[in-house]
């Protein structure tokens, strides 16, 4: 996928306009792209919409319109775009209780490091977590991560002939491993373009 360019986006003006379509289409977008692994770990697969999305409501928010700082923001964001061998995805650690999710990340530290990709018959694809910056200790790790999965040549050609896709976390603190349905499959399979 091609990164953002200031062409690509919308106007302070124009989208203003256009913000609550654009958000509809967004959120219907982000639905077959949302993995959830076990009760507590969510997968937001990230593409160019995804990230138009994040990058006009930062605009808006901050009231950004100067060139230079503009593409500053794209600049921060581009990175979260697939580049056509690889998936990427924010990373949730979720908790509906203040203090269990407190004591939960306190003890799931590097639990990022530990999220695969798995493509029948072509082994597991480890993260490269945080790359931005490091969100993790030994003892504690931060409830959202962003996470990049790098997919071999041959892999990505026995998805597109329909090779099963697994998710995972290899770690005894939360043991798991679920096959992508149908629809994430095919969400996610564009990303190779």
């Amino acid at each position: 996928m091609n990164p953002l360019t200031r062409a690509d986006l919308y106007t302070l003006e124009a989208y203003a306009l256009e913000r609550e379509a654009f958000r509809s289409r967004v959120i219907a977008h982000k639905r077959a792209r949302k993995l959830h692994l076990g009760e507590h770990i969510t997968l937001l697969f990230e593409d160019r919409m995804t990230i138009q999305y994040q990058v006009q409501e930062m605009l808006r928010i901050e009231r950004i319109f100067e060139p230079e700082a503009i593409q500053e923001e794209l600049d921060a964001y581009n990175p979260l775009i697939p580049s056509g061998a690889n998936l990427k995805a924010t990373m949730l650690i979720e908790y509906p209780d203040v203090e269990e999710r407190r004591q939960a990340l306190a003890r799931l530290g590097g639990i990022e490091h530990r999220i695969y990709a798995e493509v029948a018959g072509h082994g597991r694809a480890f993260t490269h977590a945080d790359e931005d910056m490091d969100r993790s200790e030994a003892d504690k790790t931060a409830a959202v991560h962003f996470l990049r999965l790098e997919f071999s040549v041959d892999a990505i050609a026995a998805l597109r002939t329909g090779a099963a896709l697994h998710f995972g976390v290899d770690d005894p603190r939360m043991p798991l491993r679920i096959e992508a349905d149908a629809m994430i499959r095919e969400a996610l399979l564009k990303d190779f373009d």
